[in-house]
């Protein structure tokens, strides 16, 4: 997902995070300046759904305006190929040896 807040906001002419959490105080959306920020800067790892419905209607905007879905990269497709089970190797890991080629006993249960 590509997040566009800095677009949505410059559609509104708001240039700074100040400026994005006075347009949020006015929607009752009170968050830090340091969140506001955050979300300014970087692509938030998370976005919760009322606080996504408040940065709309600060924005004046859509969810669509704010985040847009990314084609993922025709080599990260290629790296995850359906497979059978057990044809690349054991159906379950098989533990390595302790050092000395003996294997550790396991505590009683």
């Amino acid at each position: 997902m590509k997040w566009n807040l800095r677009w949505a906001a410059a559609r509104r002419d708001i240039w700074r995070p100040t400026q994005l959490l006075a347009a949020f105080q006015e929607v009752g959306f009170n968050p830090s300046l340091s969140k506001v920020a955050a979300m300014w800067s970087n692509q938030p790892v998370t976005v919760r759904l009322d606080d996504l419905d408040r940065i709309c209607a600060a924005l004046h905007c859509t969810v669509a305006d704010l985040m847009e879905a990314e084609p993922v990269a025709a080599a990260e497709r290629e790296s995850v190929e359906p497979q059978a089970v057990g044809e690349s190797g054991p159906l379950r890991p098989v533990p390595r040896p302790a050092s000395g080629g003996r294997r550790r006993a396991l505590p009683p249960n």
